[in-house]
């Protein structure tokens, strides 16, 4: 099933049998590993067979535990996560807060540093992914998550960039959930993607609920 996303080039979601078009944000919620684990492989994996970039943060599972999954669910291609040519995988801690606080604006500056980097030997497609849950930790500015998350919608649309961020409902607070539905445009849930009628646009719920980190 495709979904119109926007008008750029249509892609594989490798889960739910969907199709959308790069330039998403979608937010995965899950309540089970085991639902968190057909989007994540999947997704990953249709990537890896098209030879996009996968970019993971692993936190409810080790990088070890990932890439032994991996190379268990897909033998032909289990030392596929140990090439950086098609696999960039980071702790959380190293991807979101390497100088021990979060901040929006260090991420803004890394994600496109990344990108520019991605794009040095011409067009190269994007899947990100993230659990979400080492926010729930003590880490210095993770109250300004989701200024971060409103902020990937000025940063993704127009990129060959797709960022599935990944939250546990069980673990986060139905405050935080309702935050995340107002700052990602469109959701995976139960194995159905929809076009999420909670999201705010960025301009709007930046200059209501974190000024600071609002665009000039």
């Amino acid at each position: 099933m495709h979904i119109q996303t926007s008008n750029q080039e249509k892609l594989n979601l490798g889960f739910g049998g969907y199709t959308c078009n790069w330039g998403l944000h979608i937010a995965g919620l899950y309540e089970t590993a085991e639902e968190r684990d057909e989007i994540l492989f999947g997704f990953l994996h249709q990537g890896d067979i098209e030879g996009d970039l996968q970019l993971y943060c692993p936190v409810e599972r080790t990088k070890e535990n990932f890439v032994a999954d991996y190379g268990m669910f897909y033998p032909d291609c289990k030392d596929h996560p140990h090439d950086p040519n098609l696999f960039s995988i980071d702790s959380a801690k190293d991807f979101y807060y390497p100088d021990g606080t979060f901040s929006p604006i260090s991420m803004d500056l890394g994600l496109n540093a990344f990108f520019e980097k991605s794009q040095k030997n011409g067009p190269r497609n994007i899947r990100a992914t993230a659990e979400m849950v080492w926010a729930l930790e003590a880490i210095p500015g993770r109250e300004h998550l989701m200024a971060y998350e409103s902020r990937l919608n000025y940063f993704i649309p127009g990129k060959p960039w797709i960022s599935v961020c990944l939250y546990n409902i069980t673990k986060f607070s139905g405050k935080t959930i309702m935050n995340v539905l107002r700052t990602h445009p469109y959701t995976i849930s139960g194995g159905v993607i929809t076009q999420n009628p909670y999201f705010v646009d960025p301009d709007e719920w930046l200059r209501e609920n974190a000024t600071e980190f609002a665009i000039k």
